[in-house]
Parts: C-alpha cells; structure tokens; sequence
C-alpha cells in the first residue's frame, strides 16, 4: 500500500486549515482545537513549515504563523516533501538517494521513476488554494477514477 505518513497528512490539513484565511497570524494552540491535531504535532509542523520558508513565524503576545506564499503558490508535493522529504516509492528513484540492493540486475528504475514522477507531478497539481474550494469545484477540476482506470482489470492476471 502506498500511503502518506500521518505527519505528512496533518500537515496538509494544517496548511489548508490557514488558508482558509491566509493573511490571518493563527496560533499553535488555535490551530490544534480547530484541526484536532494534537498540540505538538501541530509545533512540530508549523517548525517545519516556517524553516522551509512556507510560513512566516511571529512572535510575542500577538504571535503566531502565517503563509509566506499565496495559497495557490503552495503545493501539496512541497508539503509533504517538507516533512518527509524528497518523495521516492522505492529506493531507486532519482530523489532517494537511497542504494538499492539489485539495482545492477533489475530493469524496474525507470518504470519506477516514471511511474514516481507521475505521482509527484500529480500532488504539485494540486495546491492549498484547490483545498479551500467547496468540493464539488475541485472535484470538477480533476479526472475522476473512473476515467483513470485501464480499459481492463489488470488485478485478475495476479
């Protein structure tokens, strides 16, 4: 199963959570009640976030974070790389920099890197700006499933 860490998760509703109101200062404390995200996790991230130039951080008794980038400036794929860094399916993709253990005997690195691109380049696609429209206006701007699906189910052969 391919999935994203909960960290990663919690970030992007963070990040979509303040751009609901982007030129808003939101605090820790504020964001953790409104998102259910536990109150480090939500530290933890906004740390995270302010070091890699996405938010701008405040201090004093006013303070708080903001986003440094219109939310339409900010993708999905710079969130997560934020916490989990560069994203990589398998150990041979370009941005691993991991080594991989039959990598002289395997003909799979760029099938994997192709298919790694296809789903980074689908996450930059989508941005905080798409997640603070209602739903039914996102969903219009992107393909469902069903159009995505191959003309046969290739599940049977397995």
């Amino acid at each position: 199963m391919i999935r994203l860490t909960k960290l990663a998760d919690y970030a992007v509703v963070l990040m979509a959570h303040m751009a609901e109101n982007p030129g808003a200062i939101h605090s820790a404390s504020g964001i953790a009640a409104a998102t259910l995200i536990p109150a480090p996790t939500v530290s933890k991230i906004l740390g995270a976030m302010a070091r890699s130039g996405l938010l701008k951080s405040h201090r004093g008794l006013n303070g708080g974070f903001e986003l440094a980038h219109e939310p339409q400036d900010i993708s999905i794929a710079h969130i997560v790389s934020v916490v989990d860094g560069p994203i990589a399916l398998t150990d041979c993709t370009e941005e691993s920099h991991m080594e991989c253990d039959i990598l002289g005997s395997c003909h799979m690195p760029a099938y994997w890197r192709k298919i790694n691109g296809a789903i980074r380049h689908a996450l930059e696609g989508v941005t905080l700006s798409d997640l603070t429209q209602t739903l039914p206006d996102f969903l219009a701007a992107f393909p469902s499933p069903e159009d995505a699906k191959p003309t046969e189910d290739r599940h049977d052969n397995i």
